[in-house]
């Protein structure tokens, strides 16, 4: 799915009587995109491993070399690096979810055939269970983040969000104009359900604090102000709001990007206060709304951003799952209600995951629903997931006791051979 771009307008609107409002309409017109349901999206990062030596991270020369020798993706995902050295794999949009989970499965199965040959593997679990944080990639972009989450005191949890987590993110469109306040809110509410389904981040770093989620743990210990959920109650005005107070993270002068270590949102800046002497532009503005990372973030189309990277065994049947529960009319309305009780249960689903009661409630009964209601081909994968969850186990508890037995780098590298 493509974003949209803020209109070429909006760089003469900043430089008007009131530039924080029209910020704000721009923001707000640009959020969420009017159109049918149907078109799905699929972005699936992994922890990049060298096989003959798994305890080390990659050099970053190696890293690039590695990625300009990798062949076209059949289905033409794109892939990308993110700053630890995670490769992300990234579908084009496809038609539903059963030609998006295709593609994905066809791309990554050439991405792994391609770091085989080059003696790496790709691990599509939540956290890096072994080795320690660490950035690699050099991006201007990444440098200034780094920076910027260190002057918000919040530079340990950085760390491991930028360097040790993997995510599975789901692309779905915002739908019809008339729906989208209870479909962002329906996202919301299922966010601590798809935390509790999706971990496969028990250990981060060869050490574990024993939360269901530890990439959870590190995104919930970010700075609010770009990580929490946004209210729904306007879905396209609170994200124009959410988006103009959060502060500025970077600032780019020529081809060169500064950090903002001094506190400044966004609407500061445009109403000339804060330690940045310039007039924010339209280009300002689109760095900076790229840097906001609620679990939930509309870009025209609607980001979820709460699911933690899974292995070949368990994403198929999750992703299948999670459009069904969003995207089918009936699945939707019984998933409304059967959410409702772990409405903003974010940090419990993180820590405690289907040994909450609660939780696991409502994870047992979206998993039901949307194995009736799945698309045909995906029926069977949701059943045995969910059948998973019923047993008692779940993917992360799996994890963890195979840590337990062997050790997490052993773990990682399985992971990457897979």
């Amino acid at each position: 799915m493509t974003a949209p771009q803020l209109s070429s307008t909006v760089h003469d609107l900043l430089d008007t009587r009131d530039p924080v409002e029209a910020a704000r309409a721009h923001l707000a017109e640009d959020a969420l995109r009017d159109g049918p349901l149907g078109a799905v999206g699929i972005e699936l990062e992994m922890h990049l491993v060298d096989l003959r030596r798994p305890e080390r991270r990659p050099r970053w020369s190696e890293v690039e070399q590695l990625v300009a020798q990798l062949p076209a993706m059949p289905c033409r995902s794109r892939v990308s690096v993110e700053p630890g050295g995670q490769l992300e794999l990234s579908t084009e949009p496809a038609s539903d979810v059963t030609a998006a989970i295709r593609a994905l499965a066809a791309d990554k199965d050439v991405l792994q055939r391609a770091l085989r040959a080059a003696g790496f593997g790709g691990a599509a679990i939540g956290a890096d269970p072994g080795r320690r944080p660490q950035r690699i990639n050099p991006a201007p972009r990444y440098v200034a983040m780094a920076a910027h989450f260190e002057a918000m005191g919040c530079g340990r949890p950085a760390r491991s969000m930028m360097s040790s987590t993997a995510a599975l993110q789901i692309n779905l469109e915002a739908g019809p104009e008339q729906h989208w306040q209870r479909r962002l809110e329906l996202a919301h509410l299922l966010g601590p359900v798809l935390i509790a389904l999706s971990s496969t981040s028990p250990y981060l770093g060869g050490s574990t604090t024993q939360w269901h989620s530890m990439r959870q743990s590190v995104w919930q210990a970010m700075d609010p102000a770009r990580t929490e959920p946004y209210s729904t109650d306007d879905p396209a005005g609170a994200w124009a709001s959410y988006v103009l107070d959060a502060p500025v993270m970077a600032v780019r002068e020529g081809g060169d990007v500064t950090t903002v270590t001094e506190r400044t949102t966004f609407a500061q800046w445009l109403r000339g206060e804060g330690p940045i002497r310039r007039t924010p532009t339209g280009a300002d503005l689109e760095l900076h709304r790229s840097t906001v990372f609620p679990p939930v973030r509309p870009r025209g189309f609607i980001e979820l951003r709460c699911l933690d990277a899974m292995p070949d065994a368990w994403w198929p049947a999750v992703t299948a799952a999670v459009v069904t529960l969003m995207d089918h009319p009936t699945a939707a309305d019984l998933a409304f209600e059967a959410c409702e009780p772990v409405r903003d249960q974010w940090q419990v689903a993180a820590r405690r995951g289907p040994a909450d009661p609660v939780v696991a409630r409502a994870l047992t009964r979206c998993l039901e629903v949307a194995a009736l209601h799945a698309p045909v081909p995906w029926r069977g994968a949701v059943a045995d997931l969910s059948g998973l969850f019923d047993d008692g186990r779940s993917p992360s508890g799996l994890l963890r006791r195979r840590i337990e037995a062997v050790g997490p780098v052993r773990v990682l590298e399985e992971e990457s051979r897979a």
